[in-house]
């Protein structure tokens, strides 16, 4: 089973999916930034677990170049990157920018979980109506900067990852983030970026794509909703859906 590397392991995501991949037989790499999280981080290994768990101790503020990234990587040897490390809202805009290098030459899947409800369209999305739209442009006034520096990140692993055949970078985008529990979910194209979804379900969605086969670089958007996971992901991965579609980072890789 895959070597999944997990940035940001003391996440509250992270700490859900991490037990769920053990089970599944996964190697799981939790890279954290201080040694008084390893205890937490061990103790998500749960009793059923099929697979082995590493802790690897790095601060993700010092990987500032992609030198330094591709060395965590070079040590770790991963077939799959779970991106869940994040500022909540707080500190420097830079930040995300500064913790999205173009993809490395290794891993077959990177999956950036974006704690962002709405991205910089440059026009209305075609499966949105007026109010979803509105929603949308409200949204982006709040917290912006982080925002357009979340948005950047993502452009830059879209690009990358689009120029490859043996990579599939995704970028994982859940509504405003809950603590309920496992749940339907409405997945791809959602009707708005206005809603919520569960941590748990985040986790349990992120397990699934690690997964998937025929898994391509894409836009995903995840919120509550009505639709069985397994079967949602599946469909979502079948038809390839993208909603990077109407963006600007979409027509441009398309023109290269």
């Amino acid at each position: 089973m895959p070597h999944v590397l997990i940035l940001g392991g003391h996440g509250k995501i992270a700490q859900h999916l991490t037990p769920l991949l053990l089970r599944a037989a996964h190697t799981v790499t939790s890279v954290i930034r201080a040694d008084d999280q390893a205890p937490t981080i061990r103790g998500l290994a749960p009793a059923d677990s099929r697979g082995t768990l590493n802790v690897l101790i790095r601060s993700l503020e010092d990987v500032t170049s992609q030198d330094r990234a591709q060395a965590i990587l070079s040590e770790v040897k991963p077939d799959a990157v779970v991106f869940s490390a994040g500022a909540g809202g707080k500190g420097v805009a830079d930040r995300p920018r500064t913790s999205c290098a173009p993809p490395p030459q290794r891993p077959r899947l990177q999956n950036s979980s974006s704690s962002r409800t709405s991205p910089r369209a440059a026009r209305e999305p075609a499966w949105w109506d007026a109010a979803a739209w509105a929603d949308a442009q409200k949204v982006n006034t709040t917290l912006a900067a982080y925002y357009d520096a979340k948005v950047a990140a993502d452009e830059v692993l879209y690009e990358a990852g689009s120029a490859r055949q043996d990579f599939a970078a995704v970028s994982l985008r859940p509504g405003t983030l809950t603590e309920g529990d496992v749940g339907g979910i409405e997945f791809g194209r959602t009707g708005g970026a206005k809603g919520e979804v569960s941590r748990r379900t985040v986790a349990e969605v992120t397990a699934r794509l690690v997964d998937a086969e025929g898994l391509k670089t894409s836009w995903i958007d995840l919120l509550d909703g009505q639709d069985n996971i397994d079967e949602a992901v599946k469909r979502v991965v079948k038809e390839g859906v993208d909603v990077a579609e109407g963006e600007p980072v979409y027509d441009k890789v398309r023109k290269a």
